[in-house]
């Protein structure tokens, strides 16, 4: 047995891949409960204009960026167990790396804030900004990195599930991609803050029922 091979070994046997996957089915619960929780209780905040990244501003602001990073470190931990469960084809190695671009653009959409706007929080612009800061700018980066790549690793894992016959499986991927395909597009800017809450329901309520799923194949 080589060196690779028993480094490989060791860090199976040191992290479970069933624990891994744990990570990934975590992530709609955690990103949901923590937003929801913030929406209903943070005075002033009105979704219906106000999108979830603006909680990562004011006082209590702190909440949301943990809940952006500490998806985004889950979503990693889900990749990598994604990695190591389906073996071969495009889901085991596109997928994977796609759920883990996710993870990155929630860390980075975490780290770096949006600007104060839409009223939020008490004393910003009621409109949007005039102009965008560097790290406003970033963190729209790496919003449109999870939600493009998380999007694209439905439609990955799709293939997967239409190849080993879980056809309910393949066709739940494509239906969750599709409808997050059209709530973002949708051209009605009046109503963004909501389409993007209700993308995050169906695109990450995916990752999580495929990652459990995924555990469940394991036993």
């Amino acid at each position: 047995m080589t060196s690779t091979t028993l480094r490989q070994a060791r860090a199976t046997r040191a992290v479970p891949t069933a624990t891994l996957l744990a990570g990934g089915i975590a992530v709609g619960p955690l990103f949901a409960v923590v937003a929801a929780a913030q929406v209903l209780t943070r005075d002033g905040f009105d979704l219906s204009r106000q999108p979830l990244s603006l909680l990562a501003l004011g006082q209590h602001g702190w909440i949301q960026i943990a809940n952006f990073v500490v998806s985004g470190l889950l979503a990693l931990a889900g990749a990598a167990g994604l990695r190591r469960a389906p073996r071969g084809g495009a889901a085991g190695t596109w997928g994977p790396a796609l759920v883990a671009v996710f993870g990155v653009g929630m860390i980075v959409a975490g780290v770096l804030r949006a600007d104060p706007s839409m009223g939020w929080p008490a004393g910003a612009p009621e409109g949007s900004p005039e102009t965008m800061s560097w790290h406003s700018v970033g963190h729209g980066v790496g919003a449109m990195l999870a939600f493009g790549s998380l999007t694209a690793a439905c439609l990955v894992f799709a293939r997967r599930f239409q190849r080993l016959g879980a056809r309910g499986w393949a066709l739940f991927s494509v239906l969750c991609a599709l409808a997050t395909v059209i709530v973002m597009a949708w051209p009605d800017q009046g109503s963004i803050s909501i389409r993007l809450a209700l993308g995050s329901v169906f695109i990450f309520g995916w990752l999580t029922a495929v990652s459990a799923r995924i555990r469940a194949d394991l036993s």
